[in-house]
């Protein structure tokens, strides 16, 4: 399989802003039960194939958005080399009843233990009433607790845009029958 051709630019962002803890946050947007955008801050997990690949926790009001509605946009801003990315596309949702080999497995065993730790903490976005529901817990290493989900965007639009220069650069990648084109464009 081809590298998508935007994939050699946010590999070298990621590789330049790797000495900040920030660089692996981005910003995902979804579409919410009553149409509007929905925005939050989630941990970039790595590749698969020429999807990126986040982590969430199956009782959380996304996923039932994406259900609705798996169409996404990520913004990811990284600081030391002034670039963004713009990536929108679809969203799939991989539980413990779609796993199609030991994706979920995998990223389970790469997380440390605090993040696994929340995967067993109450349902997301209910009322606080038991403090002692959040006390650390024995957490499976080996088997991801049946809230944890893999999250993929498989782009099929990218927007680049690097501001640093005069002018800034800014190409827009977009994929269309299986094929991506890319055109460089005014900032």
């Amino acid at each position: 399989m081809t590298l998508a051709p935007w994939r050699p630019a946010l590999a070298r962002a990621l590789h330049r802003n790797r000495a900040r803890a920030d660089c692996r946050y981005l910003q995902l947007a979804t579409i919410n039960t009553e149409g509007k955008p929905s925005n939050r801050t989630v941990v970039f997990r790595g590749f698969v194939e020429e999807a990126l690949q986040m982590v969430t926790d199956g009782r959380s009001e996304k996923v039932q958005q994406i259900q609705m509605n798996p169409w996404a946009e990520a913004c990811w801003y990284f600081t030391v080399t002034r670039e963004q990315f713009r990536l929108a596309g679809q969203l799939t949702l991989i539980g413990p009843d779609n796993d199609p080999g030991d994706l979920r497995q995998t990223a389970w065993q790469t997380m440390s233990d605090q993040a696994r730790q929340q995967f067993y903490w109450p349902q997301p976005g209910q009322n606080r009433s038991n403090a002692n529901a959040f006390e650390p817990t024995t957490v499976s290493m080996e088997h991801p607790t049946d809230s944890f989900s893999v999250l993929l965007l498989t782009p099929e639009h990218v927007d680049h845009l690097a501001l640093r220069g005069h002018p800034q650069d800014r190409h827009i990648y977009e994929r269309g029958a299986g094929e991506w084109t890319v055109q460089a464009v005014n900032p």
